[in-house]
């Protein structure tokens, strides 16, 4: 699967579970308790979408395109607010006014943000990169989800070499949270290989 396959995969997810979320505002104790499960499958997707991102295909696009770094650099200052967004969600609980407000915030910058990728950074990279480094990174970044942070971490450096390091304690911290919570059942599915 090529990086970009694999990225607009991930983007579907997401969008598929914004669509949702706008859809389902009901008041009722199963509206507000699935409205709640649906965000910690997007907090658990877009943990792993970014950190993703962050540790190869920003780097990658910083290394092939042009005007690589001031593309990368406008991405991640995006990610970055979305990840405090997401650590607000991950914190409060649904149906609460603060978890709204969050939500409310979130999902347009989301969209923005996947609009910028496709729109603007993804052709430049298409045209720059040969069809076999971006099989490669696809394939990278396939092996790199199942062991990517599944909570935003807001504080941690948005930089390769953090997250492949420091990075790599916390996901396994998050897997094992997950684990004894229950929250893995909340995981988005996986894309199967192309």
């Amino acid at each position: 699967m090529d990086a970009l396959t694999f990225l607009r995969t991930d983007h579907e997810g997401v969008l598929g579970i914004l669509e949702s979320l706008e859809r389902g505002r009901g008041g009722g104790e199963a509206e507000v308790r699935a409205r709640g499960d649906l965000v910690t499958t997007l907090v658990i997707a877009e943990s792993q979408h970014e950190a993703i991102e962050e540790q190869f295909f920003w780097p990658e696009v910083r290394r092939t395109i042009p005007d690589g770094d001031e593309l990368a650099d406008r991405a991640i200052d995006q990610e970055d607010g979305a990840k405090k967004l997401l650590q607000q969600l991950k914190n409060s609980h649904a149906g609460t006014p603060e978890f709204e407000r969050a939500l409310t915030e979130f999902i347009p910058a989301a969209r923005a943000h996947i609009e910028f990728e496709q729109s603007e950074v993804w052709p430049a990279f298409r045209e720059a990169i040969p069809a076999e480094t971006s099989n490669e990174l696809g394939r990278k970044m396939a092996a790199a989800k199942a062991m990517a942070p599944t909570r935003p971490h807001p504080a941690t450096p948005s930089t390769p070499g953090y997250l492949k390091s420091v990075g790599m304690v916390a996901a396994v911290v998050d897997k094992i949270r997950d684990m004894l919570t229950g929250r893995r059942s909340h995981y988005p599915p996986t894309a199967p290989p192309a």
